[in-house]
């Protein structure tokens, strides 16, 4: 006869204790004593220790997955940010060269058309574009009077000056623009000796 069948027939003699001694428990498998264990109900204060530990573990979860999503959010919105700036100060370096012409062709303006309407217009133009590279933060840097600095000046010679020290900057050949702290074109300039 099998194991399982003399199980089987111990239990129906109902002598079910020694049979679950006899039989051994296969790996893997829990003892009966412990399963019985296990069927006790937990006492109210353990029930409630482990809903309170639960509950803790959820709201950490729960409490990460809100700090992940304002961290991504910030991340987003500087991200979003930095991409404005850097589109505006794109646009705005393709729109320097046309201010400078303006501002050349209003510069050389020869002497008999000097007072017509269609020069006004064009010097209109000119202020137009110059405003709306001011509405997204584009300004001059100031050149003609100040120390030369490597960051904002580009030096294309240094000259004898009376009225300037030595390293100031003595003449703007083009005119620099930055937006913001930003530089989005140095000046060229000339430096006293």
């Amino acid at each position: 006869m099998s194991e399982e069948t003399i199980i089987e027939e111990e239990r129906e003699s109902g002598d079910v204790a020694a049979a679950e001694d006899q039989a051994p428990t296969a790996p893997g498998q829990p003892d009966v004593a412990e399963e019985a264990l296990r069927e006790e109900p937990l006492s109210l204060e353990e029930q409630l220790a482990a809903a309170q530990a639960e509950a803790a573990r959820n709201l950490d979860g729960w409490m990460r997955a809100q700090a992940e999503f304002a961290n991504a959010r910030k991340r987003l919105e500087k991200q979003r940010a930095e991409a404005y700036v850097n589109s505006t100060a794109n646009l705005a370096a393709r729109l320097l060269p046309v201010l400078d012409d303006f501002e050349r062709a209003l510069e050389n303006v020869p002497p008999e058309i000097a007072g017509s309407s269609w020069l006004e217009g064009i010097g209109l133009v000119q202020r137009k574009l110059a405003a709306i590279l001011e509405s997204f933060n584009v300004t001059p840097i100031d050149a003609v009077g100040q120390p030369f600095d490597p960051n904002y000046h580009e030096a294309l010679s240094q000259e004898a000056s009376d009225e300037l020290e030595s390293g100031h900057v003595t003449r703007e050949l083009q005119k620099g623009y930055k937006i913001g702290d930003r530089v989005l074109r140095p000046s060229l300039v000339y430096v006293a000796e």
